[in-house]
């Protein structure tokens, strides 16, 4: 039987039907601005319907349905996400009605997209991993004989919210020195920023037109490339920052593998250039082997294929 994965995202929610983590066909509408469960609830129940429409099948041939979250989902079901409305909503058993029984379970959005690269990705094969997502923000997904570790509370692998030092900058979250506010997208771009409002020349200069407000991290990567004084100065910060976030990972889990995802993961040959080494400096025995870290195998499709497989 197939399963159907869905990955809600503030700007769009994905279906697609799964067969043994291959996507068959996929679905795509809109977020309701709206927010709420009710909507969430008419959302994903018309775009599952739309998806069975074009596949021509019926619910009772869907084995399961999965949906990923961008917010905290506890043990329980229970999922909080502020931008969309959702505070606490229990959505499944609304879900399991409008689907006739079809077994319905939900998971945070990192969190799936490491049991994605586990079941069939970078992290397959491995007993024990680590999903680190470097994209907006940092997220992680830790999965361990096969089970997503959550916690009690769901909020048991918010890796982008561990302390590495501190920052010039609050992170969203209110605190200071997250791992995500030295080792995300938005913090290569916050850096180069303050480094170019210092009038450091720069080929990022041009690649930007001279409007800061333009810097993407590829900007920034590409600049590193043609050994741009800033772009290195940007990309050693955040590579020191990154070694220490996985040492902080090797010290609590010590897993098999350690696979990196996420907009950042694109530029993966300066992401692991000597990153292992830098890793094993930060750990109390330098000698110390650790886990394999490699580059994750899905990009936009892991939160589709991973809810598939909750």
């Amino acid at each position: 039987m197939y399963k159907i994965g869905i990955d809600v995202g503030g700007m769009s929610i994905k279906a697609g039907l799964v067969d043994d983590g291959e996507i068959i066909k996929k679905s795509i509408k809109e977020t309701n601005k709206s927010g709420g469960a009710d909507n969430m609830i008419d959302d994903i129940t018309q775009l599952v319907n739309n998806l069975l429409d074009e596949s021509g099948l019926s619910i009772e041939e869907i084995s399961s349905i999965g949906i990923g979250f961008p917010g905290v989902v506890t043990s329980g079901g229970r999922v909080s996400c502020v931008n969309l409305g959702l505070d606490n909503a229990l959505i499944v058993s609304q879900l399991e009605k409008n689907f006739k029984g079809t077994h319905v379970k939900v998971g945070n959005d990192a969190n799936v997209a490491a049991l994605a690269e586990y079941a069939y990705g970078s992290m397959n094969g491995y007993n024990s991993g680590v999903m680190i997502t470097l994209g907006t923000g940092v997220g992680g997904g830790i999965v361990i004989d096969g089970k997503l570790i959550i916690g009690e509370n769901g909020v048991g692998a918010e890796i982008g919210h561990t302390m590495v030092a501190t920052n010039y900058y609050d992170c969203n979250c209110g605190n200071n020195g997250c791992f995500e506010t030295f080792c995300s997208a938005t913090a290569i771009i916050k850096y180069a920023q303050k480094l170019l409002e210092k009038n450091r020349k720069s080929i990022i200069r041009d690649m930007c037109e001279n409007n800061i407000n333009n810097i993407t991290a590829k900007m920034v990567f590409d600049a590193y490339k043609e050994n741009d004084e800033v772009a290195l100065e940007i990309v050693n910060r955040f590579k020191k920052y990154l070694a220490i976030g996985i040492a902080n990972i090797v010290n609590f889990i010590d897993p098999s593998v350690i696979s990196i995802g996420g907009g950042v993961s694109n530029a993966s040959d300066i992401l692991l250039d000597g990153l292992s080494e830098a890793v094993k400096q930060h750990l109390p025995f330098k000698k110390t082997e650790i886990g394999d870290i490699v580059i994750a195998k899905f990009k936009n499709d892991a939160g589709i294929i991973g809810a598939s497989a909750l």
